[in-house]
C-alpha cells in the first residue's frame, strides 16, 4: 500500500515519486513532495453574493415546492438559524409549518 498522497488535481491514488516531485500518471500533474496541500474552506454565498455563515437568518426569494409535500414555501419566508453543510443542498434549517429541510443557497438572500 502506497503512503503517497493522492493527486490534488484529479484525486487519483496512482501517484509516484520522481526525484523530489510527485507525479500523477493519469493527468500528468506534478507537485513538490515537500509542499503540503492547502485546505481551503468553502465559501457559501447567497443569491446576491453575500457570504453566509452558520446561524444567519435568510429570506426565501422564490416560491419553492418541496418534494413529497403538498404545500409551498412562499417568497419572503424568513428562515432563522441556518446550518451550512457540504452537500447537494447547502443549507439545513427548520421552517415553521414545514419542519426540517435542506435549501440551496441560490434561492435565499441574507437578511
Amino acid at each position: 500500500m502506497s503512503s503517497l498522497p493522492p493527486c490534488p488535481a484529479c484525486h487519483s491514488t496512482y501517484t509516484y515519486e520522481d526525484g523530489a516531485n510527485l507525479v500523477c500518471p493519469e493527468c500528468g500533474h506534478e507537485w513538490s513532495a515537500q509542499a503540503a496541500p492547502a485546505e481551503t474552506a468553502r465559501v457559501y454565498r447567497d443569491a446576491a453574493g453575500n457570504v453566509l455563515q452558520d446561524g444567519d437568518t435568510v429570506t426565501v426569494i422564490k416560491d419553492l415546492k418541496p418534494k413529497g409535500s403538498g404545500g409551498v414555501i412562499k417568497q419572503g419566508t424568513k428562515v432563522k438559524n441556518i446550518r451550512l453543510v457540504d452537500s447537494d443542498h447547502d443549507i439545513d434549517c427548520k421552517i415553521d409549518g414545514f419542519g426540517a429541510m435542506s435549501l440551496k443557497t441560490e434561492f435565499v438572500r441574507k437578511v
